[in-house]
């Protein structure tokens, strides 16, 4: 595999563009974005599971139902959550992008990402259309990418190349995320666009099977969105023979994904609002997985931790508090913990109960942008990967006002 240039653009048949069309006041926000395949391509999706969803998750799932689609369109600046007329508007858009690029309706992917409870009104979104489609580029895919953004910071795009079956396929995705992360199926907003030829039901295998190691690893707030959507779409144009069916081909698919959502989710850990700090949690030597993933998920999420971090305070404890309430399997006199940075790695923890260690070199390797939290325990070979980000005084600030 290699990292190439192209996000969403780098697989064959595959353009894009982003716009200004006036949903959100500041005219230098593009706030409409589309993901067009020259090609109708099999998709697959996961939504959020909080029981208050946006609206456009509903038509989504209702359009890809057949497992298929050819283009994507998201708005930034309002979530159409909550609205009574929320249906209405989602698939107005896809009628109104069917119409435009002349597809179905039925094959338009559509999503909605910021304010919730807010109307949303149709008129910027259809005036904004035409310019949205004859803009389509394959160069375009950082447009898109700013399209779909609310408070992040950094732009969130990767694009990479991999072979199966002896011929060459790429693979691509954006995303958004700051805040309201907290995924328990999926995570923000996640576009990936791929020319490997591999069947809707294979395609859904792959994707509901990455993100329980991958976008369900990440929280920001604790906060699981209403609008909480990963979708994929693989138009077959590398031409090579389709996958069917578990095997080596399918292995190298899964890898590929895998490299391209484990990308996505550090960007959006370490871009989470107000965050100073990209935090990694590691756990080794766990009973079996399920255990692995609840005490790094406990661990990352723990505002204690969190807050520790940004003061570069090596509170061990409150790494062990979170590991005890996590409600895992864990033997805790067996626990080892250290942090880790560029800067070199400290223990902390041994057996369960603190060492000597030097408080100036645990400032200096947690005063780092990117943090890993080492834990090892005693209870057998099981591993997993979580990851977040510090708690700021930015965090409250950004929050405190968002809507108004």
């Amino acid at each position: 595999m290699n990292l190439i240039n192209g996000g969403v653009c780098a697989a064959k048949g595959f353009l894009a563009n982003g716009i200004h069309c006036g949903i959100r006041k500041n005219k230098s926000k593009k706030d409409l974005a589309l993901i067009y395949s020259e090609k109708k391509a099999t998709c697959a999706s996961v939504y959020t599971t909080n029981k208050v969803k946006g609206a456009p998750l509903t038509v989504t799932k209702n359009n890809i139902s057949d497992g298929y689609a050819q283009a994507v369109i998201c708005n930034s600046g309002n979530a159409n959550t909550c609205n009574a007329n929320g249906i209405e508007i989602a698939t107005e858009m896809c009628n109104l992008l069917g119409e435009e690029l002349n597809i179905s309706a039925n094959d338009v992917v559509v999503a909605s990402t910021g304010v919730i409870g807010q109307p949303l009104d149709i008129s910027p979104i259809a005036n904004g259309i035409p310019s949205l489609v004859s803009g389509l580029s394959a160069d375009k895919s950082q447009d898109a990418a700013e399209g779909i953004m609310t408070t992040d910071t950094r732009l969130k795009e990767i694009a990479l190349s991999f072979e199966v079956g002896g011929k060459e396929c790429k693979i691509g995705g954006i995303a958004k995320g700051s805040g309201m992360i907290h995924p328990n199926m999926a995570t923000m907003l996640v576009f990936i666009t791929t020319d490997c030829n591999i069947s809707a039901k294979m395609l859904g295998k792959a994707l509901s099977t990455d993100i329980q190691s991958t976008f369900n690893m990440v929280s920001v707030d604790g906060d699981t969105s209403t609008n909480d959507m990963v979708t994929i779409l693989a138009n077959g144009m590398a031409e090579n023979k389709e996958i069917t069916e578990d095997g080596e081909d399918f292995d190298a698919f899964m890898c590929a994904l895998n490299t391209i959502t484990v990308n996505l989710c550090r960007r959006i850990a370490g871009d989470g609002e107000g965050a100073t700090k990209l935090l990694e949690c590691t756990v080794d030597g766990a009973k079996d997985e399920k255990n692995a993933k609840i005490i790094a998920k406990s661990v990352i999420c723990s505002s204690l931790v969190k807050s520790a971090m940004f003061g570069s305070d090596a509170n061990w404890g409150r790494v062990l508090c979170a590991i005890g309430y996590s409600g895992a399997e864990v033997d805790v006199n067996k626990v080892f913990v250290s942090f880790v940075s560029k800067k070199g790695e400290i223990s902390v923890c041994e057996n369960g109960a603190g060492v000597d260690f030097s408080e100036e070199k645990a400032k200096e390797i947690l005063l780092e942008e990117e943090i890993t939290i080492k834990i090892v325990l005693g209870d057998g070979k099981a591993k997993s990967t979580a990851w977040g980000c510090d708690l700021t005084y930015d965090y409250v600030r950004i929050n405190g006002d968002y809507r108004t």
